[in-house]
């Protein structure tokens, strides 16, 4: 018995040690939690870091909280300052804290000395109409000293889909002097959670929602239109920068304003648009207005759905990402790194994932002293991936570099890719080992947009460098303003011939630049995969002696972007039911978890209440395509299409959700919990 335990376990050892060949995030990049005291309830807000390397921590509850020796085991948390409205943003200036509150940036001195604020003084104060969604962010401070603060619209009465700017500057970005002066910036913003400084520019992230098809990093100069019309209810004003009026923006633009019959409004989904308009379109509708479609996209679903804080990466810091960005994401728990290039005047770049796995949703984020990154996070009203309502939690690096794409950088005819380690040479210059695809979203007053347009591009030639931290890959049929999807699963590290840990990147082409091509005489045209493909597509005859269907016409090869995909209705056949961990990647990349757990409530029902509806996988597949919020009239927040999931994933999803009803039935097994 002691052998047979004894060789059980050597195998079970090297199947672990298999699976785990190369490493992953956690790998290199460790989250610790940073103790609060006993009852403290952490909805952080908003996180700084002061000159004596303690942590200001703002909480949406109305507290501010000074935390002293916060990357010690034992930190001491001391109020600061108590009894504040929705607090989303914390920053530090000259002895002073300056948070915005809901209606007001706010200037919080300690002029005793005592540890606590006991003078508090408005800096500027802008309207409020009271409704709920009206929240206010920042102040990021700006190279000239003063104050970057934005402010979400407010949705309609009876369209409430429809997002408004009630009172001035809902929806824009303001510019704020210590002594009280206010300059609107720029408006275009749906919900502008995350601000950013980046190569002395402003930066923000915006969230889907109506005219946001997916949430991105947007740059933000004077007078800029990022995209959403409700803030042009104000450029009428005298000071307002923009000058795109409400009016000449509807004379363009379908706002999809119907009513039924009998008077009532119609939601825009139900409302026939049979050509969607493009966010860059608006550059060529609007020629004099300075419109600013985002410098990244950030897929949603993928890289986030509620987007949050922009911050630099120091030197120091994180190693071979030194300046770069790190982008939060409040509704999928998570962080992605964006790195960005200027080509022909304006910023593009791509994204990649960095880390998963926090305790609640990531909303602000700060560098403490020795390099570590804080992270301050909430769940309550917004759901998040993550289970607990709130956190505060600190990223450590190991000091290993991880063989990850560093940077993608856009060329004349395609893109080069810098490595953080040297690749395996053979498997770079296999054409298999990548695939590019470029999609877009809708431009629409509808609540977010699937992925439209989408294309696999012919990968023609690859050049590695001769230290083998560079491949160029030449690419076809780039398409200036779309989203790139680079997938390198192929390419492999010369170290452990370890696997990219994140082997997919997001590149928004924004402009294609000028400059020399690589002539074909230099590039490596190997593809294993065309040169396996007549075996792999070749049907021997079956028994009967009738011959073979011949392969379809245009059929491509994995290493162009093709393959084989399931026929509508077509049903996967599966020898037994989906484990939690066969689909726990599925569920966070196409962003279930951000609504559902396993079995418990949260912003849609529990997987465990959908098996027991008893609906088949096919009946599952179709609600996640096309949503029948009246099935489930005890939750506000309907579920929005979700067309952009493939039917193999949809179809394993629902396979493993319908087998929790069998757990719960089960007195011995129960649903796993996420």
């Amino acid at each position: 018995m002691k052998k047979i335990l004894t060789t059980l376990l050597a195998a079970a050892t090297f199947s672990v040690a298999w699976a785990q060949e190369s490493p992953k995030e956690e790998d290199f990049f460790k989250i610790l939690k940073v103790t609060a005291p006993e009852g403290t309830l952490l909805e952080v807000g908003g996180l700084t870091v002061l000159p004596d390397g303690n942590l200001g921590v703002a909480t949406r509850r109305g507290d501010i909280w000074i935390v002293e020796n916060p990357t010690s085991r034992k930190p001491f948390f001391r109020k600061f300052a108590s009894g504040l409205h929705e607090v989303l943003g914390l920053t530090y200036k000259d002895g002073a804290l300056y948070c915005a509150q809901r209606g007001e940036l706010t200037k919080m001195i300690d002029s005793n000395k005592d540890g606590k604020a006991d003078i508090f003084e408005t800096v500027y104060a802008w309207p409020l109409s009271g409704h709920y969604h009206e929240y206010s962010f920042g102040p990021k401070i700006a190279p000239d000293g003063q104050f970057f603060v934005t402010g979400n619209v407010a949705f309609g009465d009876e369209e409430w889909w429809r997002g408004e700017s009630r009172v001035p500057w809902r929806g824009w970005t303001m510019k704020i002097s210590e002594n009280g002066t206010m300059q609107p910036w720029a408006t275009g913003m749906r919900s502008p959670c995350g601000l950013g400084i980046y190569d002395g520019e402003l930066f923000y992230s915006d969230n889907q929602g109506e005219w946001m098809g997916s949430g991105g990093v947007f740059h933000v100069p004077k007078g800029a239109f990022t995209g959403h019309p409700a803030g042009l209810k104000w450029t009428g004003l005298a000071n307002s920068p923009v000058k795109l009026t409400n009016e000449q923006f509807v004379a363009k633009i379908d706002e999809r304003r119907r009513r039924d019959e009998n008077g009532r409004a119609i939601k825009p989904e139900n409302v026939v648009n049979e050509t969607p308009t493009l966010l860059y379109t608006m550059k060529e509708q609007f020629p004099n207005v300075d419109v600013h479609t985002p410098a990244v996209w950030l897929p949603h679903g993928i890289l986030g759905i509620s987007n949050s804080e922009i911050l630099e990466i120091p030197q120091g810091a994180f190693g071979p990402f030194a300046g770069q960005l790190l982008v939060g994401d409040q509704g999928m728990s998570k962080i992605s790194r964006v790195f960005m290039e200027k080509v022909n005047g304006e910023y593009q770049g791509g994204a990649i994932e960095f880390r998963n796995g926090f305790r609640s949703g990531v909303l602000r984020m700060a560098w403490a002293k020795d390099g570590s990154l804080f992270v301050g996070e909430t769940n309550r009203g917004w759901g998040s991936a993550g289970e607990a309502n709130e956190g505060l939690q600190r990223v450590v690096w190991n000091g290993v570099t991880p063989f990850e794409m560093r940077t993608v950088k856009a060329m004349p005819d395609g893109f080069e890719v810098e490595f953080t380690t040297p690749v395996d040479r053979k498997s770079a210059e296999d054409l298999a080992s990548y695939r590019v695809e470029s999609f877009l979203y809708k431009y629409h007053a509808v609540y977010g947009s699937p992925t439209i347009n989408k294309e696999a591009l012919p990968i023609k030639g690859v050049k590695v460098s001769a230290d083998g931290l560079k491949a160029r890959i030449i690419v076809g049929d780039l398409r200036k303003y779309y989203i790139h999807q680079l997938t390198l699963d192929g390419v492999r590290a010369v170290t452990g011939s370890y696997s990219l840990v994140h082997p997919i990147a997001y590149y928004t082409l924004n402009n294609i630049p000028d400059g020399e091509k690589l002539a074909m005489s230099e590039v490596s045209t190997r593809n294993s995969a065309a040169s396996a493909a007549p075996a792999a597509t070749a049907t021997p005859a079956p028994a009967t002696g009738k011959k073979a269907a011949p392969a379809k016409a245009g059929a491509k090869p994995a290493a162009t972007g093709g393959k084989p995909k399931l026929k509508e209705g077509q049903a996967v056949t599966m020898a037994k039911a989906p484990t939690y961990d066969d689909v726990k990647g599925l569920l966070t990349r196409h962003t279930c978890l951000a609504c559902h757990q396993a079995n418990k409530r949260q912003v849609g029902p529990a997987y465990v209440d959908v098996a027991k509806r008893k609906y088949t996988n096919d009946q599952i597949v179709e609600l996640i395509y096309n949503p029948k919020p009246q099935n489930w009239p005890e939750y506000a927040t309907e579920m929005p299409p979700m067309p952009q999931v493939p039917k193999a994933d949809a179809l394993k999803i629902a396979a493993w959700i319908n087998s929790l009803a069998d757990a719960a039935s089960s007195t011995s097994a129960g649903a796993p919990k996420p």
